[in-house]
């Protein structure tokens, strides 16, 4: 009993905070898109996968940065799961770790829903879809995103999900994106943390719907679309991605933006743009230690 799942990398073409909630978290508007490129999650299921302190879950990886414990996400999702439905067949999950740690590219998140939905097939699918989102939910505000296979619009704290339409999706859909990212991760608490204390980066809840709207209801490309007001917070501290993108921007006129809280940013390419000149630049801004992916949005 064993299944294989594809755990996509996803990128915020338009991320606004909008404002702090009472319950601590933020509310936010966010077009998120996932990518072909990604991690792979092995699920596999029976007695015999007992792992250490004789947990029903266990996890290897084959990133030296990855916890796992039951830190993360992964085993979370099954534990979530197991307490959803009462299933308790062991399982062992291996990981194949692409997406780096840190980057605002939702790798644990998408992690988890992976976990969720190779559980559901080893079970046969004891989770209607309904429930497999009302889980995810409840694991992280960007979990239930990697539920739609889509591009979506994030609203809420994340966990308020909906599809594009067609017509907006049909201007995503297929368009390469040049992933890059430092050597250094940045902290989500910190990032909100920050956002916190500069106080003025908010996007009002009316004028970032706005925005949106205008973008869906019209023909612009998707380079029209791209914003994220978390990357003042950022850039403050992170000096080396404001830097490249202006270079990027001056050098080659690429728009180019932060994902997330980052610290990954991205460009969109043509179908016809070389990424070769961009990468050499990444390269020479931030070595060569710098994670370089090219994708396409799903």
């Amino acid at each position: 009993m064993q299944v294989t799942l594809f755990s996509p990398a996803k990128v915020n073409l338009f991320l606004a905070v909008t404002g702090r909630r009472a319950d601590g978290f933020h509310d936010l508007v966010s077009v998120v898109a996932p990518l072909d490129f990604g991690d792979e999650l092995v699920a596999e299921a029976g007695d015999g996968r007992r792992e250490t302190g004789g947990s029903r879950f266990s996890l290897t990886c084959d990133h030296p940065e990855v916890p796992t414990d039951g830190s993360n996400l992964i085993l979370r999702a099954a534990e979530a799961f197991a307490a959803a439905t009462g299933w308790n067949t062991p399982v062992h999950f291996r990981l194949t770790k692409r997406i780096p740690p840190g980057a605002g590219l939702g790798g644990g998140s998408s992690n988890a829903v992976a976990a969720l939905r190779a559980l559901n097939q080893l079970s046969g699918g004891l989770l209607v879809a309904s429930r497999l989102r009302e889980v995810a939910a409840k694991l992280g505000s960007d979990c239930a995103l990697f539920l739609a296979d889509a591009p979506v619009v994030m609203r809420g704290r994340g966990d308020r999900v909906e599809p594009l339409p067609a017509p907006a999706t049909a201007r995503l859909r297929g368009r390469r994106v040049l992933l890059f990212k430092p050597s250094f991760g940045i902290s989500t608490p910190w990032a909100y943390q920050r956002l916190i204390a500069r106080g003025g980066d908010y996007l009002p809840l009316g004028e970032a719907e706005n925005q949106l709207a205008a973008w869906v209801g019209g023909e612009a490309r998707a380079e029209e679309l791209l914003a994220n007001n978390m990357e003042p917070a950022a850039f403050e501290k992170y000096v080396a991605l404001p830097l490249l993108l202006a270079k990027l921007r001056r050098e080659f006129g690429a728009v180019a933006r932060m994902s997330g809280s980052g610290s990954a940013c991205y460009t969109l390419l043509s179908d016809n743009q070389a990424s070769d000149p961009l990468v050499a630049l990444i390269r020479a801004c931030w070595g060569a230690g710098a994670f370089v992916q090219e994708a396409r949005l799903s």
